[in-house]
C-alpha cells in the first residue's frame, strides 16, 4: 500500500481538487462553448468534450499518475494537456454567458478566480513538471521504484 495519497511528490489535496474543478469546468463548458459558437450544437460539442476528457487520460507523465497510458515529457504534459485546460476553463464560461445573452463579467470573474487558485495551489507540482517531473528531486525519494531501490529494501 503506497505511503502517500498521490503519486506525484508536490500534489496535494489542494492542487488536485482545484485542478480537478479546472478539468470539470473545462469539460462542461468547452463543448458547450463550442456548441453555441459553431451553430452545430452537440455535433461539435461531443467531439470537443472526446478531445478535452481523452487526452489527459491519455498523456501522462511518469510519477504524476498512478496509471501511464502514454508517458509524456512533463513540459509537454504542461503546454499540450494542461494550459489549453486551463485556457478552456478560463474562457469558454464567457462564452456560453455570451451566448445566453448573459453579463460574462460574473462567469469570467469566477473562472479566473478558479485558474488562479489551481495555478497557485498547484505550484510546486507545476514547477516540477517544467523541470521533467525528476523523480530525485521527490520529497523524501518516496515515490522512487522498487527497481530503483538498490539497497534491496522494498517501499511496501
Amino acid at each position: 500500500m503506497p505511503s502517500r495519497m498521490f503519486p506525484c511528490p508536490y500534489d496535494t489535496v489542494a492542487s488536485a481538487t482545484t485542478r480537478f474543478a479546472v478539468e470539470a469546468v473545462a469539460w462542461v463548458a468547452g463543448p458547450w462553448a463550442v456548441a453555441s459558437v459553431t451553430g452545430l450544437g452537440w455535433k461539435a460539442a461531443l467531439p470537443a468534450a472526446a478531445v478535452l476528457i481523452g487526452i489527459p487520460a491519455v498523456f501522462s507523465t511518469p510519477g504524476d499518475k498512478n496509471q501511464v497510458m502514454v508517458p509524456t515529457p512533463g513540459r509537454a504534459r504542461l503546454m499540450f494537456v494542461e494550459a489549453p485546460l486551463h485556457a478552456v476553463a478560463l474562457a469558454a464560461p464567457a462564452f456560453v454567458a455570451a451566448a445566453a445573452s448573459s453579463p460574462v463579467g460574473v462567469p469570467l470573474a469566477m473562472s479566473t478566480a478558479l485558474v488562479a487558485t489551481s495555478v497557485g495551489a498547484g505550484w510546486e507540482r507545476t514547477k516540477w513538471l517544467w523541470e521533467g517531473a525528476p523523480m530525485s528531486s521527490a520529497r523524501g525519494d518516496s515515490t522512487r521504484s522498487a527497481a530503483t531501490n538498490t539497497s534491496g529494501d522494498s517501499d511496501d
